[in-house]
């Protein structure tokens, strides 16, 4: 059973999948050797060990690069940020055959400009909905294993607004995403509404001291997220 597959099996468990985020090798390892069943290469924290804030600094090359020593440090599933994909679609192409290739079991794809900036951060801006989704049915496209996880993230809720960010998801979802990422609720009213709004998988973003309240992780899990990343 490949890693990918696993992390399929996991997150359709009645227990919410909790990744904490490493940035490399030896973070990782603690994380799984602290039980967690999978882990989240964190975007930022990948900035930050080459020195950089995260302002979409990092190149594919170099990301790939990390969760691949990310991979080889651990025997549970690792899920990376991929940023924006790191073009068009068909940068998205070569960014899913390079993390399949060297075992990532899924990436989050998001809908902001190039470069992007750490999602709960200000004045972010998206593109245009329809060249996001391009993304999501390029990721879905190209990836070889159908069980590599492709999670499509919006960062529209800062710009414009919470229910244009809950169609997102939904649209993603139609589109052949796997998973919906709706980055920095600002409140817990919002954290609780978008698995209720949004028709199928929900990963919940758990960012100590930005946009989204702190959450519970077992309030998390009654709310209906199937995914927790802790960054």
């Amino acid at each position: 059973m490949t890693p990918a597959t696993r992390l399929r099996a996991l997150l359709k468990a009645e227990a919410m999948v909790i990744a904490p985020g490493a940035y490399d090798g030896i973070t990782a390892r603690l994380i799984a050797q602290a039980g967690f069943p999978a882990v989240y290469m964190t975007g930022a924290g990948t900035a930050a060990s080459y020195g950089y804030p995260d302002f979409g600094l990092v190149t594919m090359t170099e990301m790939v690069a990390n969760a691949a020593r990310i991979v080889r440090a651990v025997d549970v599933p690792v899920i990376a940020d991929a940023d924006t994909g790191y073009g068009n679609e068909l940068n998205v192409v070569r960014t899913i055959q390079e993390h399949e290739r060297v075992g990532t079991s899924g990436v989050h794809i998001e809908d902001q400009v190039s470069p992007k900036k750490c999602g709960h951060l200000d004045d972010k801006e998206i593109i245009p909905r329809e060249e996001w989704l391009a993304k999501i049915r390029a990721a879905v496209a190209t990836r070889r294993n159908p069980d590599f996880l492709v999670i499509a993230r919006t960062d529209s809720r800062a710009i414009a607004g919470f229910d244009e960010a809950a169609a997102r998801c939904n649209q993603a979802l139609a589109a052949g995403a796997d998973m919906a990422f709706l980055e920095a609720a600002q409140t817990l009213e919002e954290v609780a509404a978008v698995p209720r709004q949004v028709r199928g998988p929900c990963l919940l973003n758990i960012v100590r001291g930005g946009k989204t309240p702190e959450v519970n992780l077992l309030d998390a899990q009654k709310m209906g997220y199937r995914l927790a990343i802790v960054p």
